[in-house]
């Protein structure tokens, strides 16, 4: 008798897809919803507050400038010149003398907290206490501008604290009015801008170090980069992003600094020490040049958009295309 063999293998387990129950919500609901949320406009309602605000506080004061930049004004009474306020600035040697000053301002604010701010960072990025050295020197950071002028008017007056110390030391032909001549009321107002506005550098470029991926540095390590290789081919290009936004801000805030100069010097003596935004406070508020004031606020906003447009398109990648 002759049996007969199954070449047939074990039974595959039959997989089962269990359906998950899912609620629709009712019709009615649905159509609601779709009343409330659809369409492209949908948002525009939730954006309208913000807008009128933007237009209030800097879309219309804007464009006002631009308007009153071509008057005579007072405040009381107004008469249509056309160019004559821009022509004046081409010819006013205090405008010039406040265009250079805003320039030292840009070009002391880079070369002093922004290199500053990075060499502290670096330096106490890995060291035991570097915390705690970090948080001294951002503490300035949290001193009002006015304050930190307080401070460094009676560190730099005549009879201040720098004079007193060079006159202790043996070195009293070295001590001068330091508020009281250009270029150095101009430079030392930046040396106590530096001192506040390091801080908040050592912070971002902190973040920026804490953010490099720990395997980047140690194949650096292991291929033997040390000390200022790695710096500059490891750590400076992984800073790239923070320092962008560093420099960014630093451009900025130097094209509109006016608290530092107000409270040190108001600009003196004879308005030697004004940058463009405090000689455009005082042309529109103070002497009521309302129109020449205007037309140096125009040309400070155009300075600036137009420095920190060139130097975004320069440094982000992909700006170009």
């Amino acid at each position: 008798m002759t049996g007969t063999v199954s070449t047939a293998g074990p039974a595959k387990p039959v997989r089962v897809r269990r359906r998950i129950p899912v609620r629709s919500p009712h019709p009615a609901a649905r159509a609601n919803s779709t009343r409330r949320l659809g369409g492209p406009l949908a948002g525009v309602p939730w954006a309208l507050p913000a807008l009128a605000l933007v237009g209030v506080l800097l879309v219309y004061p804007f464009f006002r400038s631009i308007y009153g930049s071509f008057f005579q004004d007072n405040g009381f009474t107004s008469s249509f010149t056309g160019i004559d306020n821009y022509t004046r600035l081409a010819e006013d040697p205090i405008f010039g003398r406040s265009l250079l000053n805003t320039f030292l301002w840009v070009a002391g604010t880079l070369l002093l907290p922004v290199v500053a701010g990075l060499a502290i960072a670096v330096a106490t990025h890995r060291m035991r206490l570097g915390w705690l050295a970090q948080l001294v020197v951002v503490l300035p950071f949290a001193i009002s501008g006015v304050a930190t002028a307080a401070l460094w008017r009676f560190i730099l007056n005549t009879d201040g604290a720098v004079n007193e110390v060079l006159r202790g030391v043996g070195l009293g032909s070295w001590a001068q009015g330091w508020l009281l001549e250009w270029p150095q009321n101009t430079l030392s107002m930046i040396v106590a801008s530096t001192w506040q506005a390091t801080g908040l550098n050592v912070v971002l470029f902190a973040i920026g170090l804490r953010a490099i991926p720990r395997e980047t540095v140690e194949a650096a390590e292991l291929d033997g980069a040390r000390g200022w290789r790695m710096f500059r081919h490891i750590t400076l290009p992984q800073l790239r992003a923070v320092t962008v936004v560093v420099v960014g801000m630093a451009i900025v805030n130097s094209l509109k600094a006016f608290d530092m100069v107000w409270a040190l010097t108001q600009g003196g003596p004879s308005r030697s020490s004004e940058t463009l935004a405090l000689t455009m406070y005082r042309e529109a508020f103070r002497l009521f040049h309302v129109g020449y004031g205007s037309a140096i606020a125009l040309v400070l906003s155009v300075i600036v958009v137009a420095s920190s447009w060139v130097y975004l398109r320069r440094q982000m990648p992909g700006a170009k295309d």
